[in-house]
């Protein structure tokens, strides 16, 4: 056992008193000593409930002859910090949480891992510290929430804030909304950053069926979880590490999983995070060859109107039931290794769709093409990622004026005062990895769009990121961003920008010789920030089309 280099033999004698200061028996030492990585927290509505999952995480590995031990790290609730700068440290808390993880792993020695994420950067960022290392591990969420209900229709968090900028609903009626929105513990209840990572953890094989869509309220989450703390054990016994499952192909059925349920487009910043980590490349061309050749199967809520939520997805087979749809037109690779000890195929045989509305046959989807779309263009040469299938038809080939700010707060001012109309083009910059720091994600312009009636009279561009419950003309991760110098940094206002989604294409309909003239007269912005966690990221963070990661060469974007 690892662990044994820590408590084995007489010169040991001081760390095993340690540890039975920390309550161990000589008969818990002689066991497998399994971390249970937690994220529980009283801020993050999404970890609440986290306590909980680790007791029956633990209770699991206790039962199948495993010692627990619980340490936790940070999380951060992208609905509290949207909107204001707290937006800022999202996307960094992701490598922050994946460094603590790493460290309390291999400084304690531990012999494996259980790692009991639920929201958006916490599952990303404990991924990739289970990339990092060779240890056993797989993960366990604390599950969606339950959709609200409002009258008759189904309520999420999204459908609140754009009914906020809607004129159509009362300060009453907003407030009946509030208070049924989100009904309790849980990852929000669509189809948002959270679910989609969450999702995604079964289809790259480090997560048990049912770990993306059983909620967080329900029994089966404390029996998943027990399952969980045993299949630690049965891991560590086997042998069986991270990298034996994170393997390109597990990458590419992900990816596929990804564009069957129309997932965040956040997953195109996380899973080449993950990746990097074992020297695998998912570039943009990748990802966008996979999306052309897997159909969408799903629209989850903020897509198809937010008809179907978490619950539903669940309820028609889950994962597993995506995957069984995927597997009869061979565009996943059901050999792939997984946590169970079984491939993905044995995990999922037999599953198939119980609701052909919630998830459709592949020989009948939504659309030929995955939910997401990577676009370039001379507005992007390096990429720009949109959700596609929760995007309005009038908004796949459009071409509109610029309307050019420099700051998310300075757009939502300009939309909330009514002064953006049908046809125009927002483009808000200086938000990506860099710039902003920190790749802000824009629900609130875009649900302030939405509330508006916009949705599909308005394209939305920046360099910084989309919360997973947006929707409409929304296209982000635009790359270069403009913090480095990349072509959205030279759109001045007024200029025409057109979006092709069928070609693939984004681009600036500026003559190439006046976009030479403004490159020249182009200075590089001072950082934002001279201390703390933000300036070193701003100074270590990559670009958004390579996952936006730590780079630790020289920095560079």
């Amino acid at each position: 056992m690892r662990s044994n280099v820590m408590k084995e033999g007489r010169h040991r004698a001081g760390q095993r008193s340690l540890l039975r200061a920390a309550g161990l028996s000589s008969e818990d030492m002689q066991r497998p000593l399994i971390g249970i990585a937690g994220s529980a927290n009283d801020i993050v509505p999404g970890h609440i409930h986290l306590d909980t999952v680790n007791k029956a995480v633990a209770e699991g590995i206790h039962q199948a002859g495993g010692t627990p031990l619980v340490f936790n790290t940070i999380a951060v609730c992208d609905g509290l910090a949207m909107g204001h700068e707290g937006m800022k440290f999202s996307l960094v808390s992701r490598e922050i949480i994946s460094y603590t993880v790493e460290i309390m792993v291999r400084a304690h020695a531990l012999d494996g891992l259980v790692m009991v994420p639920n929201c958006d950067k916490v599952v990303p960022g404990m991924l990739m510290a289970a990339a990092r290392m060779d240890v056993p591990a797989l993960v366990v969420s604390g599950g969606p929430m339950q959709a609200g209900r409002h009258g008759s229709d189904s309520m999420d968090l999204v459908k609140l804030m754009e009914a906020c900028d809607s004129d159509d609903v009362s300060d009453e009626e907003l407030e009946r909304m509030e208070m049924c929105a989100c009904p309790g513990p849980g990852s929000c209840s669509g189809l948002f950053t959270a679910n989609s990572m969450n999702c995604l953890s079964e289809a790259l094989g480090m997560a048990l069926p049912g770990n993306g869509t059983i909620l967080a309220v329900s029994s089966e989450r404390s029996k998943l979880a027990k399952e969980a703390g045993r299949a630690a054990v049965s891991l560590v016994e086997s042998g069986v590490i991270p990298k034996d499952i994170l393997t390109e192909t597990a990458f590419r059925n992900a990816l596929a999983v990804d564009m069957a349920i129309g997932g965040s487009t956040n997953s195109l910043l996380h899973l080449p995070a993950i990746a990097a980590e074992l020297g695998i490349r998912l570039d943009l061309g990748m990802v966008d060859h996979i999306c052309s050749h897997t159909p969408n199967l799903a629209r989850i809520a903020p897509s198809g109107g937010n008809r179907f939520h978490m619950e539903d997805l669940h309820r028609a087979g889950g994962i597993p039931a995506v995957i069984g749809e995927l597997a009869e037109i061979d565009a996943v690779d059901l050999t792939c290794e997984t946590v169970t000890g079984h491939t993905l195929g044995e995990n999922v045989a037999g599953a198939r769709s119980l609701d052909h509305e919630v998830i459709r046959t592949a020989a009948d989807p939504y659309s030929p093409k995955g939910g997401l779309a990577v676009l370039r263009g001379s507005l992007a040469p390096d990429g720009a990622v949109v959700k596609e299938a929760a995007m309005g038809e009038k908004m796949r080939f459009y071409r509109g004026p610029a309307r050019v700010f420099d700051s998310e707060d300075d757009a939502i001012s300009v939309i909330r005062g009514g002064g953006i109309k049908p046809g125009d083009v927002v483009v808000i910059r200086y938000e990506g990895p860099r710039g902003g720091p920190g790749m802000r994600e824009m629900l609130h312009p875009t649900a302030a769009i939405a509330g508006m009636g916009l949705d599909d009279e308005v394209l939305l561009i920046t360099d910084g990121r989309f919360s997973g419950g947006t929707r409409g003309g929304a296209v982000g991760h635009v790359s270069p961003e403009a913090a480095a110098g990349g072509p959205i940094a030279l759109v001045k206002e007024g200029d025409r920008i057109q979006i092709d989604v069928d070609g693939r294409k984004l681009d600036l309909v500026v003559d190439e010789k006046e976009l030479e003239r403004r490159r020249a007269t182009w200075t590089a912005p001072a950082p934002k920030y001279d201390r703390g966690v933000l300036a070193v990221y701003t100074r270590m963070v990559g670009s958004a089309s390579s996952g936006a990661i730590i780079d630790l060469t020289d920095g560079s974007a």
